[in-house]
């Protein structure tokens, strides 16, 4: 089964086939989405990986050196929606 993987603490100057290739020691890899400043189109330092072995690549890569960071590596949370979309 594909799970979705947050990674965080990237470095601001790596791009999706870096990672890609990082996490694909771990297993088959469906997507990478590097999250970009919408004015900017810089990286905001986070990303999302879709996986086969998702349990493996977080027990391996999570506080890792990447490009000179620690990187952060878990399983991803559901979005949340705005606070004006919620009921209370």
């Amino acid at each position: 089964m594909v799970k979705k993987i947050y990674v965080g603490n990237l470095p601001f100057e790596s791009n999706e086939e870096e990672i890609k290739t990082l996490f694909e020691k771990y297993g088959s890899v469906s997507s990478v989405k590097i999250v970009t400043d919408r004015y900017t189109g810089k990286s905001r330092g986070f990303g999302f990986v879709e996986m086969e072995n998702a349990d493996s690549a977080i027990k391996e890569l999570n506080g890792t050196d990447f490009g000179g960071r620690e990187i952060r590596v878990n399983e991803a949370r559901e979005q949340r929606r705005p606070k004006r979309f919620r009921k209370e």
